[in-house]
């Protein structure tokens, strides 16, 4: 089983965004998929709840990750996790014990762009990603293009020794997703198509494996 895992230390920043459709993907492409949801707010279980909804679209199967025995059922193919904010120090290596590719979304904001330095610091420290058994890369999130703090953003991640593998837009397309439960992949692909090619990168990063 592949276990993809979607973190960063700071709240607000879309992990659940990244999980959710990364989640849709793989399952619309035949694999069998689990969603972990770490946080406490249960965003992604919430939107697991409203796809119950719909009859003809694949089973993306529920794991509420703050019990400490919910497991994947035998024969998932892949779990995405959808990590909890505020995780730092030993807590970090403990949640990558076994992850095979962990995203890290970052906003473009000061502040966000702060908080992912103090974060890379300490994730770069763990032993998973220093032996490379867990590979790692960037995706910026709710960018609007031709802004001079997204510009900012390009050039901080451009320094980094991390693949930046591309940009999602601010677009109104995520919030129809997250709240009918549908994975943007499932939406009306007149609506979703600016936004779907931009997860083109991200998915032949997670295809290189």
């Amino acid at each position: 089983m592949r276990n993809i895992m979607i973190m960063n230390s700071k709240g607000g920043c879309g992990k659940t965004t990244l999980a959710t459709n990364i989640a849709t993907w793989f399952a619309d492409d035949g694999a069998r998929v689990a969603l972990a949801d770490y946080d406490p707010q249960g965003s992604t279980l919430d939107w697991l709840d409203a796809r119950k909804q719909y009859e003809g679209i694949p089973l993306i199967e529920a794991i509420d990750a703050s019990k400490a025995s919910a497991r994947p059922a035998r024969g998932t193919d892949l779990l995405v996790m959808d990590a909890p904010a505020g995780t730092h120090g030993k807590a970090i290596t403990d949640m990558l014990r076994r992850v095979d590719d962990l995203i890290i979304p970052v906003l473009p904001s000061p502040i966000d762009m702060r908080a992912c330095s103090r974060f890379l610091q300490e994730l770069l420290a763990s032993s998973r990603i220093s032996r490379h058994q867990t590979r790692l890369a960037i995706v910026a999130n709710r960018v609007r293009d031709n802004t001079r703090i997204y510009h900012q953003l390009e050039e901080y991640l451009g320094h980094l020794e991390i693949p930046f593998v591309t940009h999602l837009r601010e677009s109104q397309n995520y919030i129809r997703s997250a709240e009918s439960g549908l994975g943007l992949f499932e939406l009306a692909p007149s609506l979703v198509w600016q936004d779907v090619e931009l997860w083109d990168p991200l998915f032949a990063w997670l295809n290189q494996r």
